[in-house]
């Protein structure tokens, strides 16, 4: 795994309580100059953890308390080539059928999705940038909440998980 010495850590402040991630800057740069855009603009900030698959992943960053979704800065390129696995606890860049689509939202693996990591041009994979180095248990919460329908939208928790903070320590 990536070097946490050299790369920058974020502190998520949630409403089921805080965790730490570890951002590869070495392996992800644009990804994570991206994600670090958004930590400045604190857009994070009052956002959902809006779609909680237990035994899968919970993805958050696009969404706010109402439902809506928040106006996000350009799509970036898609570096799911950078060697890094879906692995439990790590963050990667949530992205629509379009390789190179991905903006504010990300999700983070409960457990190893080997099938989401790039294996060539026609399984191009979702862009690892980060992993969790404290707080699991925090992030391991929010796969035990209950999911429902929302809209359009499947897997919306039926209490919000609030993405209180993300800040640069």
């Amino acid at each position: 795994m990536a070097d946490s010495s050299t790369n920058p850590t974020v502190i998520f402040k949630t409403s089921l309580g805080t965790f730490e991630v570890v951002l590869y800057q070495d392996k992800a740069p644009i990804t994570v100059e991206n994600f670090l855009q958004y930590v400045k603009d604190q857009f994070f900030n009052g956002t959902l953890f809006h779609r909680i698959i237990p035994g899968f992943m919970a993805q958050g960053g696009g969404f706010d308390k109402t439902g809506q979704q928040k106006p996000t800065l350009p799509p970036i390129k898609n570096e799911a080539e950078n060697g890094l696995k879906n692995d439990r606890g790590t963050l990667a860049m949530a992205r629509t059928m379009v390789v190179d689509s991905a903006t504010s939202q990300f999700f983070i693996n409960f457990v190893d999705n080997a099938f989401l990591n790039y294996a060539g041009k026609n399984n191009f994979g979702y862009a690892v940038f980060g992993k969790v180095t404290e707080g699991m248990d925090v992030v391991d919460s929010m796969a035990k909440v209950k999911t429902g329908s929302r809209g359009p939208f499947q897997d919306w928790p039926a209490d919000d998980v609030t993405i209180e903070s993300v800040t640069l320590k």
